[in-house]
C-alpha cells in the first residue's frame, strides 16, 4: 500500500542506501533525527530511468572555447518538451516525493548542501525517484560578491558532501541567484563542475514573482508561455506536491511535456548522454 512499508522492507531500504552512499533511511532507523515522515520515503527506492531525446531532434550543447564550463539556458530542442529544476531544500513535502514517483516525473535538484543535515533522506527518497541531485553551493551565497578562496570552498565542499551522501559526484553547477563571474567558472572546473545551468524561465511556486502574482510563471525573455527546451526553475517550498500538480496541468494544456535535462548533455558536460549523439535514422 503506498505510503506504508514494512519494517522488512525500511531494513532493505537502509541497506541499499548505504550500499548507494546515501545513510539517510539507516540512520532514521536508528534513531536520527529527521522529518516525521521518513517512513513514508523509506518506500522510494527504485531508480528511474528517462527515455532520451529521439535522435536528430535536439542540438547537443557544446563545451566552452576556454575550457571552462559553459553556461546553458536552454536547450535547442524540436521536441515540445521543458526541463523542471528545484533549487534549495528547507522545506520538506512528502506528497511531492510520492508525486513525482507515482507521475514518473523528470527533475533535477540543485542542492544546497547544508541542509542535507538531519534531513538528508528527503533527497535519497527524491534522488531514488529518479531526480538527480546537483550543486548549490554550501549555503547559497552570492558567487560573484567571494574571493577565489571561498567561491572554491563553497563549491568544492557541497560536491564532497553530495557524493558522499548520495553516491554520485555533480557535475553541474547552478549558483546562487544565478550569480556567477569568471572566477566561479575557474573554481568550478577544479571542483570537477562540467557546465552551469541556470534558466529560461520561472515558476514562483508558493511565493509572487516580480509581475506575476502568487504562483505566477515568467519568462527570462520577457516573453509568455512555453517554449521547446525552457529549463524551468523552482523551489522546494511548502505546498510543492500541489504546485508541481499546476505547472504539470499547464504543460500538458500547452502541448508540452517534461523531459530529463541530464539526458540532453552529453557526457563532457555532466550530462548522461553520449558526447556524439546517435545518427538520425
Amino acid at each position: 500500500m503506498r505510503g506504508r512499508t514494512p519494517v522488512a522492507a525500511m531494513a532493505a531500504a537502509g541497506v541499499l542506501g548505504v550500499a548507494a552512499g546515501g545513510w539517510p533511511v539507516a540512520a532514521a532507523l536508528a534513531g536520527d533525527s529527521g522529518p516525521p515522515t521518513r517512513t513514508r520515503l523509506a518506500s522510494v527506492l527504485g531508480d528511474q530511468r528517462w527515455a532520451a531525446p529521439e535522435p536528430g531532434s535536439w542540438t547537443m550543447p557544446r563545451p566552452a572555447a576556454d575550457g571552462l564550463p559553459p553556461v546553458i539556458k536552454s536547450i535547442e530542442t524540436k521536441e515540445h518538451v521543458v526541463f523542471l529544476t528545484i533549487d534549495d531544500g528547507y522545506t520538506y513535502d512528502a506528497g511531492f516525493v510520492d508525486l513525482v514517483r507515482k507521475e514518473k516525473v523528470p527533475i533535477m535538484t540543485f542542492l544546497t548542501s547544508t541542509y542535507i543535515k538531519g534531513q538528508g533522506q528527503y533527497f535519497w527518497a527524491m534522488r531514488n525517484a529518479g531526480s538527480v541531485m546537483e550543486n548549490h553551493t554550501i549555503d547559497h551565497p552570492d558567487l560573484a560578491t567571494l574571493g577565489p578562496k571561498e567561491q572554491k570552498r563553497q563549491i568544492c565542499k557541497a560536491s564532497e558532501a553530495i557524493e558522499k551522501n548520495y553516491g554520485r559526484r555533480p557535475g553541474i553547477l547552478r549558483p546562487p541567484f544565478g550569480s556567477f563571474d569568471e572566477t566561479t567558472r575557474q573554481k568550478a572546473k577544479e571542483c570537477g563542475i562540467r557546465s552551469i545551468l541556470l534558466w529560461s524561465a520561472e515558476f514562483y511556486n508558493g511565493t509572487s514573482g516580480p509581475g506575476t502574482g502568487f504562483n505566477g510563471f515568467a519568462r527570462r525573455d520577457g516573453g509568455t508561455g512555453f517554449k521547446p527546451g525552457d529549463i524551468i526553475l523552482m523551489h522546494y517550498r511548502k505546498g510543492l506536491a500541489g504546485q508541481l500538480k499546476t505547472i504539470l496541468t499547464w504543460i500538458e494544456q500547452a502541448g508540452y511535456r517534461p523531459a530529463a535535462v541530464e539526458n540532453h548533455l552529453p557526457r563532457s558536460l555532466g550530462g548522461d548522454a553520449p558526447d556524439t549523439p546517435p545518427a538520425h535514422g
